[in-house]
């Protein structure tokens, strides 16, 4: 009786079950270009974003004054907005330097070590130049973005950035 059953239920419904999953070239391809001018708008749309933080000058902001720091002291800031950390250091020579704080490798935090004036990045062995901020050692593949500086009537400003 079951069989019978089956048999009324494929005639009521005459489905191919097989070709069902099939997908032809042309919907398959539509798909592709959708999904590719989806991420092409998306891009666009950070690189454009990007591109216009870039072509407006950053504020002068006031770090600290010149008597502040000893040779071989840091000074942790934020600039340009409140959500990027920068350091402020002061060389065993005397001139001052600051540089973004996160690694161009993953964005880990990277420290001053004064005795060797390096930048360490601890997450993944990174070193950074302390004068330059260029590569030294490890995956890091670009050097540390330099905040340019100014000293005026004994206070020090950040004034822009420069991408590594």
């Amino acid at each position: 009786m079951s069989a019978d059953k089956n048999a009324k239920w494929r005639e009521d419904f005459p489905i191919a079950w097989g070709a069902d999953n099939y997908i032809t070239r042309r919907d398959f391809t539509r798909f592709l270009v959708l999904v590719s001018g989806a991420m092409v708008a998306g891009n666009s749309y950070f690189l454009l974003r990007k591109y216009q933080s870039a072509q407006q000058p950053a504020a002068a902001v006031e770090i600290g004054r010149v008597e502040d720091l000893a040779p071989g002291q840091v000074k942790l800031f934020r600039y340009p907005t409140d959500d990027d950390p920068a350091m402020l250091i002061r060389l065993k020579t005397g001139d001052y330097v600051a540089y973004k704080q996160r690694c161009t490798h993953l964005s880990c935090p990277v420290h001053y070590a004064a005795n060797s004036e390096r930048l360490e990045c601890p997450c993944h062995n990174g070193v950074f130049d302390a004068k330059t901020g260029a590569v030294l050692e490890g995956p890091p593949p670009r050097p540390l973005p330099r905040i340019h500086l100014s000293v005026k009537d004994g206070k020090i400003f950040a004034e822009g950035e420069q991408e590594a």
